[in-house]
Parts: structure tokens; sequence; C-alpha cells
């Protein structure tokens, strides 16, 4: 075969989409990351779905035309890091060859390789051991093969082989493939594509299922929590994926005109993993970031937004390792519900209520409420739905058997502390379902970091750290950092480790035992030493912590 033209090439697409389809589990399974765009398989077979779609709706014999459906319907459906690359790929690839009605085996080779230039500019940071790396030897390969024939059968054969062999070096370019014992996820993605065409040029079926090498070798029935495990919550940085589209308007890009390079380049500064595509019509990005609405707001200057999706990473690998499961709330009742929570403390009570607690049940680190008091709780306020925030990983059990026997439609937000608890109910909709409030309460409760500091009650040694009995101890979410006697130096040393750069607003709680005089000196302490922060200063009166604080 010297040459396909459009229709064959939409016939390539939805071969090549449907075995990613069939084998879009295995894929997922081969996750290192415990994030949303962790689960490559289930992002590479939608965002490929979606181009298969537009392709079969706008087939041509005009291959260029063609390669263009494919395009936009990957742009317009790409989820994901695996699926924005995927996109980026076929972008690069329907450029070349916008103005070609049929193709040579030197030019299908020469657009893919020009598809994996465009997907390594997309990338802000491209990293070897990936997909990028899988498509660039491949597309390498099926260059040089053309040189020596004219015949798209055995070009596609070798950019198969060398997909696959790349594949498996992938774990000698990525540490952390190795150690984990997998191959990388999205490059075998494309070798599935990759394999699909081929199929379709060669006029065979593909069986069902795939077995590879790589995944009788590498994979075994545990292996999705497994890999999980290699990365604690706390070791992500930035903690939302982030995804959206920017439609262009002519009013905002008169002073605002979009400039793919310096878009980027921009968007970096908000997070990681960032990826930018964009067509006339519209940008879409996605990037892992600790401020969504900081990169929403500057996007939002070039036109508006739509197809907006964030998730909370850190929630994502709590659920994949274990630790938590998602609540299952009932149908959603047309009347208004409250917001339940727990905390010690009569000024902590206050402050709770004062931004939307519907009321606070007396309990904490030493006197946890049981079941059946959080569901008086419920059944005293009257409402038909509720929203429970434990604020203690302790009472979390016990918030969720209220929820289940409540008699109504109720939710646990898994808050563990008196801070993500405050920014939970702030991000409370009385207007939203349950099952979204749950959500958007929980994204909320993750941005938060918390710092505790109390007493301790015995000498101990933990993590390395020598504890004598009644020293202050310092702790950052549930890891004590420091211990010492002075009050001052363990909440000086907690602050420090707490705040970055890029945070805006220090809480500060304090209990009992602390005058106002020594808590303001603190909070002069924190706007002097980071000029960055805005301080709130609020008298909890809670026992046991001599300071409570949030870093956001």
């Amino acid at each position: 075969m010297n040459f396909i033209d459009g229709v064959k090439f939409a016939d390539m697409v939805k071969m090549g989409a449907h075995h990613l389809h069939l084998n879009a589990d295995y894929v997922d399974s081969l996750n290192v990351f415990p994030v949303p765009d962790g689960d490559t398989g289930t992002n590479m077979n939608l965002s490929m779905t979606s181009g298969a779609k537009e392709t079969a709706a706008h087939v041509t014999t005009h291959l260029g035309k063609t390669a263009q459906a494919l395009s936009k319907g990957l742009l317009m459906g790409a989820r994901g890091n695996s699926g924005v690359i995927l996109s980026q790929l076929f972008r690069g690839f329907g450029k070349a060859v916008e103005e070609e009605a049929t193709l040579t085996s030197g030019k299908f080779a020469e657009a893919l390789e020009y598809g994996v230039q465009t997907a390594y500019k997309a990338v802000m940071k491209p990293v070897e051991g990936t997909i990028l790396t899988v498509a660039k030897d491949a597309a390498n390969k099926g260059v040089e093969v053309a040189k020596t024939t004219e015949d798209i059968i055995l070009v596609m054969e070798a950019i198969v082989e060398e997909s696959k062999a790349s594949l498996k070096r992938t774990p000698d370019l990525l540490p952390v493939l190795k150690e984990v014992g997998v191959v990388d996820s999205g490059g075998q993605g494309l070798v599935y594509v990759y394999e699909g065409f081929l199929a379709c040029l060669k006029g065979e079926e593909l069986p069902e299922r795939v077995a590879t090498d790589s995944m009788d070798e590498m994979v075994n029935a545990e292996h999705h929590r497994g890999v999980q495990g290699f990365m604690n919550t706390e070791d992500i940085v930035y903690g939302y994926c982030t995804e959206f589209m920017v439609k262009f308007e002519d009013e905002k890009s008169k002073s605002h005109p979009f400039e793919e390079t310096e878009f980027r380049l921009d968007l970096s500064k908000f997070g990681d993993s960032l990826l930018v595509i964009s067509d006339e019509e519209l940008a879409k990005v996605h990037i892992h970031t600790e401020e969504p609405g900081d990169a929403l707001n500057y996007a939002q200057q070039y036109g508006s937004l739509i197809n907006i999706k964030i998730e909370n990473m850190r929630q994502q690998h709590i659920d994949i390792v274990g630790e938590q499961h998602s609540a299952n709330p009932a149908e959603v009742s047309s009347h208004p519900y409250a917001v339940i929570t727990v905390a010690m403390g009569a000024g902590v009570a206050e402050l709770l209520k004062s931004i939307g607690a519907s009321t606070v049940i007396e309990g904490g680190q030493t006197m946890n409420p049981s079941t059946e008091d959080i569901v008086k709780a419920i059944k005293d306020v009257g409402a038909e739905r509720a929203i429970i925030l434990p604020n203690n990983k302790n009472i979390i059990m016990a918030a969720k058997q209220a929820a289940e026997v409540s008699g109504i439609e109720a939710a646990v937000v898994e808050t563990k502390s008196i801070p993500e608890g405050l920014a939970a109910i702030l991000a409370f909709n009385p207007e939203a379902e349950v099952a979204e409030n749950e959500k958007t309460m929980s994204n909320a409760a993750s941005g938060v970091k918390t710092g505790q500091v109390t007493h301790s009650i015995r000498d101990t040694s933990i993590d390395g750290i020598s504890i004598r009995k009644d020293d202050f101890m310092g702790l950052a979410g549930s890891k004590i950092i420091l211990s010492n006697p002075s009050l001052d130096t363990v909440m000086k040393s907690l602050l420090d480790s707490l705040i970055d750069e890029d945070d805006e607003i220090v809480t500060l709680i304090y209990g009992e035992g602390v005058s106002d005089e020594d808590a303001s000196e603190i909070a002069k302490f924190v706007e002097s030493t980071y000029d960055h922060i805005e301080v709130e200063l609020y008298n909890g009166k809670q026992p046991l912590y001599p300071y409570i604080l949030s870093v956001e």
C-alpha cells in the first residue's frame, strides 16, 4: 500500500480508538501517580473516542480535511495530561497534512514526527520516559524506514515495533516506573492506538482484549492499590487538577491578544503539569495548582470560560489507598439542609456559627461525640438534608454512621481539623445538591494547611523527635515536627514550616491559657516576618490546644 486517503485514515482512527477502548482498564492499572489524570486509560479513551466521533462525522476522501476533524475532536474531548498530549500529537499531524489529499509513507511518518514536535512544545517541562518518548522514538523509526520503502504498512509495522520497544525502555528513563515495576501508562495507550492503525491497514481483526508482555511481566492483581502507596498524600505539592477552556471573545482579544507561548509561560507560575493547546476559537488548559481561581482569573482575560473541571488530587489519593470511602447520599430533597459540625471552645463554636454552621456539637480530641449525639443534633435542627463536619479524624466513623441512620439525606465531609471545617463551611452552597456540596466542601477543606500546638503528657520519642512531659508540641497536619518547653519557640517554628511564598492568609485561633496580649504578639510576628501574609486572630477559648492555625 503506497498511499492512504481520508476515508482510509478515518477507518484507522476508528480501529485505533476501539483498540484503546478495549484496553483502557489495563492502561489505568499502570498508573503511578495518585491524581485524577492518573486515570490515563480512561482519559485517553474518552479523548480518542471524541476524536473518532468527530472524524466519523466529517469523513472525506481528502486526508487533510479528515485529519483536521480528528484534531478538532481531540481538542474538544481531551482530558488529563495523557489526553491533552494525545490531542497535541494529532494536532501537529493534522497541521502537517492539511493540504494533502493523500499521504505516502514518507509524508505519513513526517507528519507523525511533526506531531511529536508539537506535543513537546505544548508541555512546559517535558519528561522523558513518558508517552512523549514513545511517540518520538516511534516517529523517528517511521521516518527512517520510510526512506527505504514506499509501503505504508511496512512503515506502520516499524512504528508499532519501535513504540513497543520504547515503551519497555521507559522504566530506564523514569526511575519511579522502575521503582514501582511498570511501564508508562500513556505510552502504553499510544501503543494501542498505533496497533489499531496497523490492524486496519493490514485488514486484520484485533482480539477483544490484549495481554501484552509488559502486562504479564509487570502487573499483578493488587498493582493499582500498590503503586499509589509509593506516594504519601502530603507529598502532593499542587493539590487541584484543573482543566478548562477559554472561548476567545473579540472584545477581550483587543485588550489581551492571545499568544500561546506567552499564555503558557504566564500560567506556569500557578503550578505544574501545565499543558496548553489552542486553535483560532479556543484554548484548552490543564494544570495542577493550589489556587485554581488564580489560573481561571488570569485566563478569563482572553474570553469566556467553559468546560471547567477541578478535582482534588489529595482526596483522590486517599480514596485510592483506602483511607476513606466516599459517601453515597440519597436523592436530593427540595428542602433546605443544615451544616452540623463538632468543636471544643466557646469562641470556636461562635466562629463556626458566624460563617454558617447550623449547630455545633461540643467535642474534640478528648471528648468524641457518639453516633447518637450527632443524630440527635441533626434531628434537633429539623432539616431534611445535612452536611456533617467532624473536624477530627476520630469522629469521622461516628459521623458516617450517623449519616446512615439519621433518616434524612446526609453526607460527611471528612474534615480532620477546625481550619478544614472553617474552609468547608465557607464553600457550602445551600442551593447545591448534597453530592455537589460534599465534593466542593471537601475540595475547600483539603486546600488548607493546619497547624496545632498542644502539650505532651509523657516523655517519648516520635519520628526521631525527643519529647519531654509538659513540652509544647507543634503539629503540621497530623505530624509532630518539633517539641520545646517554650510556646513561642514552637509557634514560630511551626509557622515557618507551614508558610510559603504562595500563601496569603494565616488564621490564628488561640485557646485557654493564652492572653490577648500574647496572641497579638504572635500575630505581629507573622506580619513582620512574612510581609505577604494577612493575619486573622480569634479567641477560640479551646482547651488543650493553645493555638490552632490555618494557612492558605
